[in-house]
């Protein structure tokens, strides 16, 4: 679970998660929203996969980049875990 929060606590991969909400997006469709090289973006993208925030899926020249909530779920799940317990004690 640490690579998520390592992932969430960067401004720039937060606001890559909120553009996927709308949908899926190009690395070149997500790069042109930032003032970044592209290999920075590259390395935010990597992250955020390495975190199991987004997946990839090659199209032809171009990699298209996925939303994915699973693991926020499975996050949450356990956060409202630990507030149950504090609030037995």
């Amino acid at each position: 679970m640490d690579i998520l929060f390592k992932a969430l606590q960067d401004d720039t991969r937060r606001e890559i998660l909120n553009m996927l909400r709308n949908g899926d997006l190009t690395a070149g469709e997500i790069a042109a929203a930032f003032n970044i090289s592209k290999p920075s973006i590259s390395y935010h993208l990597d992250l955020l996969k390495q975190a199991r925030l987004i997946s990839s899926k090659k199209e032809g020249q171009f990699v298209r980049y996925t939303l994915e909530t699973t693991v926020l779920d499975e996050a949450l799940g356990w956060i409202i875990g630990l507030i149950s317990q504090g609030k037995k004690k």
